[in-house]
């Protein structure tokens, strides 16, 4: 389905979710409440019940939940494909717009807007479980008002005051800022601690305290996410090559933890993966 609604989902109170992941659709992302700390690419975000995410999909992104409180989110995934040929408005409007000059945003939405899009929410779950053609035309004009709910939040200032991060929280920032920008260069503690100026067991104990992973695993997926992307808009690229440009200098350890964390092999995978275009 081109357009997939994952409406109030929550997790019991015992469960972990905190899983690195990326996908070809655009996503858009309510949180309902709960306590939950966003990673997308290089950014951290602590949320707060009514915020809203817009995503490309394609940045490395993961919700850091805290299992003890109850934590409820909607998700609808979204082929651009598709939307961009739903509907013609009668006043020209680029619904996609804040999808291709944000990337990946986050809007803080007040009362009366936290009202007004979980009704447009619990409208489209409702419409979207009726398996006719009727219900289905619905439900696609509730989802271009939802976008354009979002055109317009978008259009507004993006730099609405939000809660400081506290110092723990600044620090995580720096390591997936660096991260980010060396993934594909040799990263160990030592290094981070002269970068970053400050002990690399403290850098160790506050990343896994704050993400739920470790240093290490984060640097892994960012460059494990990275080879399945490259494989992905670059079909023709060896192995060996997408091996050592996400940084490994090793293919048999790249092929080991490709394989522990997407489920294929690198070649397997290759293979088998939907291409996407580059993005221009």
């Amino acid at each position: 389905m081109p357009i997939r609604i994952g409406y109030k989902y929550s997790l019991p109170v015992h469960s972990s979710y905190a899983t690195y992941h990326s996908h070809p659709q655009c996503e858009i992302y309510y949180f309902h409440g709960g306590s939950c700390t966003f990673v997308i690419g290089d950014r951290l975000y602590v949320m707060t019940p009514g915020d809203l995410i817009i995503m490309d999909g394609m940045t490395l992104h993961f919700p850091k939940i805290d299992p003890a409180v109850a934590y409820t989110r909607t998700t609808i995934h979204f082929d651009r494909s598709y939307v961009e040929g739903l509907l013609t408005l009668p006043a020209p409007i680029d619904l996609l717009g804040p999808f291709d000059r944000l990337r990946n945003h986050v809007i803080n939405l007040n009362e009366a807007e936290r009202d007004e899009v979980e009704a447009m929410l619990q409208r489209l779950h409702e419409l979207g479980a009726v398996k006719a053609p009727v219900s289905y035309n619905r439900f696609c004009l509730h989802f271009a008002d939802l976008l354009l709910f979002i055109y317009e939040r978008c259009e507004r200032s993006l730099a609405e005051p939000r809660k400081p991060l506290s110092e723990k929280e600044k620090n995580v920032q720096k390591i997936i800022s660096y991260i980010e920008a060396h993934y594909e260069q040799d990263i160990h503690l030592d290094g981070l601690e002269s970068e970053l100026h400050l002990d690399k067991h403290y850098l160790s104990r506050i990343f896994k305290e704050v993400t739920g992973v470790t240093i290490f695993t984060h640097l892994y997926t960012r460059r494990i996410n990275q080879a399945q992307l490259l494989f992905m808009i670059e079909p023709n690229e060896t192995v060996t090559n997408v091996c050592y440009r996400v940084g490994f200098k090793h293919l048999p350890h790249f092929s080991r933890i490709f394989k522990k964390y997407v489920g294929l092999t690198p070649e397997s995978f290759r293979k088998t993966r939907p291409k996407v275009g580059k993005e221009s």
